[in-house]
């Protein structure tokens, strides 16, 4: 990643590096697991979000976007809503099946619907019309306005599954860039930022608790690797590397940000920015990008002050 300016200005008293944000158009899902409880909604939300960090890697990023209420869910029961993003709809609709057939149908409660509704059927993928083979004949449809869905049958009862989800056009790679004197009051000031950011709606943090330890750039020495670490951000490499690093700085630690929309990942990193500004030993905020080459989203930090 690379900086295009290395003017800053002042927020909090932190130093705020001039630069932005690169980002690129992507497909994006909206699912909303429901349970009997909310321990079994989150339990199955959050194993299909296994191994769905970055695309660099993984089929899909995707993330729990927010809890739901009883009165929020399909079926009237505790839920929880997930965003899914992939490099296409056909990408996107064949990770989907394995993951909702693997994760979702397999756990205790469970049942899955859309969440994007008013999607052109052009523009939607199949998840329950997929896997409902696994009722090996015994599947039954049902359709209530104009929406079908499966109900396979199960050890417990059985998985209701909506046939058809529909996508949109969203956002990934909104990112921030936050600098601390030591580990211990950098991850405070980020897991700050996570907070503020899960405050919003239609954004998603693929990370480990929406934080990266591990930032990278695009390629490698070895020429297998698509990415490799962010050299010029690690702190123990600062004698032999070319360091992005203010003085003192001990630790930085990366939000990455996905959404439905341009606005959204933008107020996303506004509220981000903000929260890691107000805390303690935070001794800049930066953000990475391609120089404008990765993607047509530009968020610049400048503007979110």
């Amino acid at each position: 990643m690379s900086e295009v300016s290395t003017t800053s200005l002042q927020l909090h008293g932190v130093e705020i590096i001039d630069t932005f944000a690169e980002a690129f158009p992507i497909k994006a899902a909206r699912l909303i697991i429901t349970a009997d409880s909310l321990k079994w909604a989150v339990t199955g939300a959050t194993v299909l979000c296994g191994n769905a960090t970055s695309v660099i890697a993984c089929d899909v990023e995707a993330a729990i976007e927010r809890t739901l209420t009883a009165e929020e869910t399909p079926d009237m029961r505790p839920g929880v809503s997930v965003l899914v993003f992939g490099f296409g709809t056909e990408a996107l609709g064949k990770a989907l099946q394995g993951r909702v057939g693997q994760c979702i149908l397999t756990c205790p409660t469970t049942a899955c619907y859309n969440g994007i509704l008013d999607c052109p059927r052009e523009k939607q993928i199949r998840i329950g019309g997929g896997i409902r083979y696994f009722g090996d004949g015994f599947q039954v449809a049902k359709k209530f306005d104009h929406r079908r869905f499966w109900r396979i049958p199960t050890m417990d009862g059985e998985f209701v599954c909506e046939d058809y989800f529909g996508t949109v056009t969203g956002v990934a790679g909104g990112n921030l860039l936050i600098c601390g004197t030591d580990s211990s009051s950098a991850l405070l000031a980020t897991e700050a930022a996570v907070e503020a950011i899960g405050r919003g709606t239609d954004v998603a943090l693929p990370f480990p608790g929406g934080i990266v330890r591990s930032g990278s750039k695009v390629g490698s020495r070895y020429p297998k690797l698509k990415a490799s670490t962010n050299d010029a951000y690690c702190p123990t490499l600062r004698g032999v590397t070319r360091t992005e690093l203010p003085k003192d700085c001990q630790a930085v630690y990366e939000i990455v940000i996905d959404g439905l929309s341009f606005e959204a990942v933008q107020s996303a990193m506004k509220r981000g920015l903000h929260a890691a500004a107000a805390s303690k030993n935070v001794l800049r905020i930066t953000a990475g990008n391609y120089g404008g080459k990765l993607g047509k989203h530009h968020f610049h930090l400048k503007d979110l002050l």
